[in-house]
């Protein structure tokens, strides 16, 4: 792209989101979207709080050594969360996240196998200037499901029949729902936090283009394409949320592409069914993590 088109692309994106207050942009890291900065909102060395809230995709159990309590969330401390933090150096940090959290654990304790999180929106207070998002996956459970799909005939595919029959899309009407629970949980944010810059966080494209990789990742054609889509689609609803929620946007899928499951070892951001680098299966490993904290970093201000 030339010069002369970049800055045409970027003035043209800088006009059409002024009223929003929010600016959009596409860069080599996907459309994001920066997050607003609220009066008083301070974000550096020594100053500021961060508080970072998820699920498994944002607490990335098994990548690094245990941190934070209850030891059953899986936080681990090169969690994106953390690679965050340690960049930025606030004189505060609260990573909060936790495996198997919907976005009913924003506002309730979330029960583990090892110990009770507490609501995650306890840890957000009137001195935060950052929130992270990273929640909704579980609310449409794709881990679950994509656990489900798992076949031992390449030519079957287990959940697509089963989840649109009758013409009806399961999974789009759970993300439609879910839509409403995130647009809540943003608002709660910024009450809770009102100089706080809030970014939601997308997730990594964990499914190729095609038919998958047969057999190391052993699910059916047609439920790769369904479960790809279906991201795709989450992440949309998260993006939109986001805009309407005066919050920014995180776009990890597209830096991601590439990466997904069926990469190679060195490079996938998401492990498939057995893991070949340290991360549990179905989710981001360490590099994953790298990449996801570099697209949040892009947007603080």
């Amino acid at each position: 792209m030339g010069k002369k088109v970049l800055i045409g692309v970027v003035v043209a994106a800088l006009v059409g989101a002024a009223t929003a207050g929010v600016v959009y942009w596409r860069s080599e890291r996907g459309e994001s979207a920066a997050p607003p900065k609220p009066p008083g909102s301070v974000i550096g060395p020594g100053t500021g709080r961060y508080v970072a809230l998820g699920d498994s995709y944002t607490s990335a159990p098994r990548t690094g050594a245990p941190a934070g309590v209850p030891p059953g969330c899986g936080r681990s401390d090169n969690n994106y969360p953390h690679l965050v933090a340690a960049e930025l150096r606030l004189v505060s940090f609260a990573d909060v996240s936790c495996g198997g959290a919907t976005t009913q654990h924003l506002s309730e304790p979330q029960t583990t196998p090892d110990g009770v999180n507490p609501p995650q929106l306890d840890a957000v207070t009137p001195d935060t200037t950052l929130v992270t998002l990273g929640i909704g996956g579980n609310d449409i459970g794709l881990v679950s499901l994509a656990r489900d799909c798992l076949t031992t005939n390449r030519t079957v595919s287990l959940c697509k029949p089963r989840l649109t029959a009758g013409g009806r899309d399961q999974l789009a009407e759970r993300i439609t729902a879910t839509a409403t629970k995130v647009r809540t949980a943003l608002t709660a944010i910024h009450e809770r936090a009102p100089r706080a810059q809030v970014i939601v966080v997308g997730y990594p494209t964990a499914l190729p283009d095609g038919n998958g990789c047969w057999p190391f990742l052993p699910i059916g054609p047609e439920d790769v394409a369904y479960l790809r889509t279906s991201l795709a689609r989450l992440n949309s609803m998260l993006a939109t949320e986001a805009k309407a929620g005066q919050a920014g946007y995180a776009d990890t899928a597209t830096p991601s592409k590439g990466k997904d499951m069926c990469a190679k070892a060195r490079v996938k951001w998401v492990e498939d069914a057995v893991p070949s680098s340290p991360a549990m299966e179905l989710h981001p490993n360490a590099v994953g993590e790298r990449g996801m904290a570099d697209v949040v970093l892009d947007l603080v201000d």
